[in-house]
């Protein structure tokens, strides 16, 4: 038990990569380029293999999911 308390002692805490102040901006960001690209998605001509339509609306949903993701952080609603 006293290993465990002593490295939990020297481990450095927790810092996140993005700043918790751009959460924000970040969220908002993310979030306005899905609605751009899902406007751009539902006006592409229709095409026998949808190779453009696949690639648009899954950056999207990846850009979206991750605006979720902030958006909920900067709530304080920690995933």
């Amino acid at each position: 038990m006293s290993d465990i308390q002593a490295l939990h002692n020297t481990i450095p805490p927790f810092s996140p990569y993005i700043a918790v102040g751009l959460l924000p901006y970040f969220a908002f960001t993310l979030l306005a380029a899905t609605f751009a690209l899902a406007f751009y998605f539902s006006t592409l001509p229709k095409q026998t293999l949808p190779i453009r339509e696949a690639a648009v609306a899954s950056t999207a949903s990846l850009l979206g999911g991750f605006g979720v993701v902030a958006l909920f952080c900067t709530a304080g609603v920690y995933v």
